[in-house]
């Protein structure tokens, strides 16, 4: 691919650093988590949210668990503003959750944001100005010290504003394209801004790391996180803030790692909506995390909830392949994924398992509000005959024998293929039903009166065969065997019986039995009836007149 030639690195390797957080294997606790849905996720919308929309929104992000939300750039729109005073003049933020809105390093911004924020309970100010190479040379034509000095003089004016404003605030700085910034420059400018602040333990700082735009594999990120890490001033009193764009589709591994590395906090949004290709998924992060045993000490137990306002109030479509959210990322379709999910799911059920660790589902679907029926095996023309007999099972209390299972398998491959669609349970019950299930047309047994013979079953059967009315008196050495004989009187030696099984539909005293029977015709061929009713030996009854009417329409179509 011609072209490359144009492209060099944009980023700049940190110095003297140990990488030591490489020899962690996972992270162990929930990081501070600020959703920027409403501010980053919304100016990346073709249609911005409306006020109604927002406060939907925000509530949903409050009920998750989030305690802290970027809320907009109140001096950048009137709907923006509204916004941010609708929610402190209508006491709709918790007394636990902080709101957060951006800033640009400008007095009459930053007079606007403070006037906006007036009476906050709890709030960041969130204090930003570009230093990437870049940035310095392309758009603002400045030096580092012009730089510098646009950060000092926001931070100054910011604390300025506090000072005289009614309200509870914090403050945060973002070296904007952080991650095509020197790192030395980047710590220079952050380290100035941390002493106009002086944060202490009862007044931290947070110092937010923007990957603004994706240059670099995550390592390299990580260890740029490390080395601000490491040489920021009053470090202790300085919460280390990650808002990782996803430009490279690396956002997660970069938080992930920078988490490692020595982050605190996270910013990034639902499902990562966000500009260009978005920002982090915090709903992919949190579950990555809660998948090794951590709690991420947010919410995710609804996630079709979620999705659904999601998509109301953004007019986004949640992928159906996006990891934990999307609506097909628990489906198997594959036949072999299909075998092994049951078989998984079955293991775990013989052993009382409480330890998750089923094949191909690195979570349980049900902790996220899915269902196994609907969400886990999914049925078309590559399903196999272990996740169509594991729905009807599931779904339906169906346990088909393990030969019928493969036939029947076949037979809605078959169906799914030809349809070019997939097929939702009730279609693959209804075809069950159709194929197998008290199956009365050329043959009917009417009615069955038994006698015990020693060593054996007499059967008095009246049946009708091809519109004729008989009544058949044969022995056999059970019940179903002894009606089979009278039938073989009727229709001719075509088959011999070939297995016989049964069980209950429901556990209870109303409940249904369902009999499976199998017969073979000369040639050794199966066919296969199923018979339900709440007397069992009329289910099995049915289920062999079931057999010998697919055979019989088979052998004179």
């Amino acid at each position: 691919m011609n072209g490359y030639q144009k492209y060099e690195k944009q980023f700049f390797p940190a110095p003297e650093v140990t990488s030591a957080w490489m020899n962690k294997t996972y992270i162990d606790k929930a990081p501070i988590w600020c959703s920027v849905d409403l501010r980053d996720g919304n100016q990346a919308l073709i249609t911005p949210m409306s006020l109604d929309e927002k406060l939907e929104f925000f509530k949903l992000l409050v009920k998750i668990g989030f305690k802290e939300i970027e809320i907009g750039f109140p001096a950048a729109s009137e709907t923006e503003y509204e916004f941010c005073r609708t929610l402190i003049e209508k006491n709709m933020i918790p007394d636990d959750v902080r709101i957060q809105v951006l800033t640009q390093s400008r007095e009459h911004i930053i007079a606007k944001t403070f006037e906006a924020l007036s009476g906050a309970k709890n709030a960041v100010v969130h204090l930003y100005n570009s230093t990437s190479v870049a940035q310095r040379e392309q758009v603002f034509r400045k030096s580092k010290e012009e730089i510098i000095e646009i950060a000092k003089f926001g931070a100054k004016l910011c604390k300025e504003y506090k000072a005289k404003s009614p309200g509870n605030f914090m403050f945060e700085y973002s070296p904007e394209s952080f991650t095509g910034t020197e790192p030395e420059f980047a710590v220079e400018i952050c380290n100035e801004v941390i002493d106009i602040w002086q944060p202490t333990a009862e007044d931290k700082v947070i110092i937010n790391l923007p990957v603004t735009v994706s240059h670099s594999m995550p390592h390299v990120y990580a260890n740029q996180v490390e080395y601000m890490s490491n040489n920021l001033n009053c470090r202790e009193n300085v919460i280390i803030s990650l808002h990782p764009h996803n430009d490279r589709g690396c956002a997660v591994a970069d938080s992930e790692m920078g988490l490692l590395a020595g982050g605190d906090r996270i910013e990034g949004t639902l499902f990562g909506n966000g500009e260009r290709t978005g920002n982090v998924d915090i709903i992919t992060l949190a579950l990555n995390m809660y998948s090794q045993g951590v709690d991420p000490e947010l919410d995710f137990s609804n996630i079709p909830e979620i999705c659904e306002v999601y998509e109301k109030v953004t007019r986004m479509h949640v992928y159906e392949r996006q990891p934990y959210s999307g609506q097909l990322v628990f489906a198997a379709f594959s036949g072999s994924h299909q075998d092994a999910l049951a078989k998984g799911m079955k293991f775990r059920e013989e052993r009382n398992s409480q330890i998750w660790n089923v094949p191909y589902l690195p979570i349980d679907p049900t902790d996220v509000g899915r269902v196994y029926e609907a969400d886990v095996i999914r049925i078309n023309s590559q399903s196999g005959k272990g996740g169509i007999g594991y729905l009807l099972e599931k779904t339906y209390s169906l346990t088909l024998p393990p030969k019928m299972r493969e036939v029947f398998g076949y037979k809605v491959k078959s169906i799914s293929d030809h349809a070019h669609k997939e097929l939702m349970p009730v279609e693959v019950y209804d075809i069950f039903m159709k194929e197998y299930v008290n199956i009365e047309r050329c043959l009917t047994v009417n009615e069955t009166h038994y006698r015990q013979l020693e060593g054996g079953i007499e059967a008095n059967v009246t049946l009708t065969y091809k519109g004729e009315t008989k009544n058949i008196v044969a022995e056999g050495n059970g019940r179903l065997d002894a009606v089979s004989n009278a039938i073989l009187q009727v229709v001719g030696n075509i088959y011999t019986l070939d297995s016989y099984t049964q069980h209950a539909l429901e556990d209870a005293t109303t409940s249904q039995a369902a009999s499976y029977v199998s017969i073979k015709n000369v040639d050794g061929e199966l066919f296969w009836g199923v018979g339900i009713n709440r007397d069992i030996i009329v289910s099995s009854v049915k289920a062999l007149v079931s057999a010998v009417n697919r055979l019989i329409e088979k052998r004179y179509k």
